[in-house]
């Protein structure tokens, strides 16, 4: 679950990590009544679940109360790669001295945490990373030893942090640890991490993924997914128990396991298409289970082709095959649907589709294959 700004700063106060306070509005006058209430200068944040807010317009500095209204009512419908900003932060402008780069998050290649911190903040880390890669620090964490105190300066000075704000932003990096740990996250972000002209330091950001899988160890996440904004699709898709988000390209995606659907959308990327959507039917991809999903991709009006992608480990095709059967025969196709099944029962699979065949409905014997014809497909379905 990504976090808006606001919450991941609610996130971070719950672990005594320092932040500006500040007021979450949804309309212009309401926005200037919140600088009036923090004091100018001020800065209105579009709460959106992307970065780049800054360079899209999306930041803005408020000197007055007229300035304040002009920008709140530029910023709330504006459209920010693709999300639509509804709400606005505002809080006091900080007086910043000197910005930088943290976060946490999970090296599942080496199975341990990593810390990357750097002396250059306030712009995309990926640009650090082309244009000066020796001012990214890391270290990696043993989860079952921790983050220490010695640990913490030691990176600290490494990655070239000013000798007066070190023990300040090592105990920032540690309550941000705590945060990341025991808050159950798998990343948490601050960009920028900034001392002020008094010296304290600060986050003036948030961004932070929660582990939806430990949620029921975090009853108050609710308050956090309570005010979510998903679109048509990935709500009917919640109702539906699915496990979906929704993406802004033309094939829609169908496959048992996120592994395999992470690896769907890359090779229906290298095929030269986009995918629709992420969807992970999970271990069963029975007549329900594949109704359902067929149902939320139907609201889609930009798909114009499905890859069914299914590897039968413990859950068997000739079983995912009779579902996919159900299923069309319960949903009416605004599509053509290619499938591609392999693994346990997979011969018994195709002899049960190949009923099916169609100039709508494909069966392919290949991941790479199955992803070629379904971007064909849909390239003809944009024409």
């Amino acid at each position: 679950m990504d976090l808006f700004e606001y919450q991941g700063k609610d996130f971070f106060a719950r672990y005594g990590v320092p932040t500006s306070t500040g007021v979450l509005v949804r309309d212009p006058e309401a926005a200037v009544e919140a600088a009036r209430e923090v004091g100018f200068p001020a800065v209105v944040k579009a709460q959106v679940q992307v970065g780049g807010r800054g360079k899209a317009g999306g930041v803005k500095l408020v000197r007055d109360e007229a300035e304040a209204l002009e920008v709140a009512t530029a910023i709330l419908g504006m459209d920010i790669k693709g999300h639509t900003v509804h709400k606005v932060w505002v809080e006091h402008a900080s007086d910043i001295a000197r910005e930088y780069y943290v976060s946490f998050t999970l090296d599942r290649g080496v199975k341990q945490y990593l810390c990357l911190l750097s002396s250059e903040g306030g712009v995309e880390i990926e640009e650090v990373a082309k244009t000066n890669p020796d001012a990214i620090a890391r270290v990696h964490i043993d989860p079952l030893e921790g983050f220490t105190e010695t640990e913490a300066a030691q990176l600290v000075a490494s990655a070239g942090i000013e000798e007066v704000s070190r023990v300040g932003v090592a105990k920032v990096l540690l309550q941000l640890y705590q945060a990341f740990v025991e808050g159950d996250a798998d990343l948490v972000e601050v960009n920028p991490l900034i001392v002020k002209t008094d010296g304290n330091v600060h986050a003036l950001d948030a961004k932070v993924t929660l582990d939806d899988s430990a949620g029921y160890r975090h009853p108050e996440w609710e308050a956090y997914r309570a005010d979510m904004e998903l679109d048509g699709r990935e709500a009917l898709a919640r109702s539906k128990g699915l496990n979906y988000i929704g993406l802004d390209g033309t094939v829609g995606i169908i496959a048992n396991g996120a592994g395999l659907a992470m690896a769907t959308l890359d090779v229906v990327s290298q095929a030269g298409g986009r995918a629709a959507n992420f969807l992970d039917l999970g271990g069963g991809a029975g007549a329900d289970a594949m109704a359902n999903a067929l149902e939320v991709i139907n609201t889609d009006e930009k798909v114009q082709a499905v890859f069914v992608n299914i590897f039968g480990g413990i859950t068997r095709c000739d079983e995912v095959a009779k579902g996919i059967q159900e299923a069309l025969e319960r949903v009416e196709l605004s599509f053509p649907m290619v499938i591609r099944l392999d693994g346990t029962n997979a011969r018994e699979g195709h002899d049960i589709l190949r009923g099916l065949l169609s100039d709508k409905i494909r069966v392919e014997e290949t991941m790479v294959g199955a992803a070629k014809t379904a971007v064909e497909l849909a390239k003809k379905g944009e024409r």
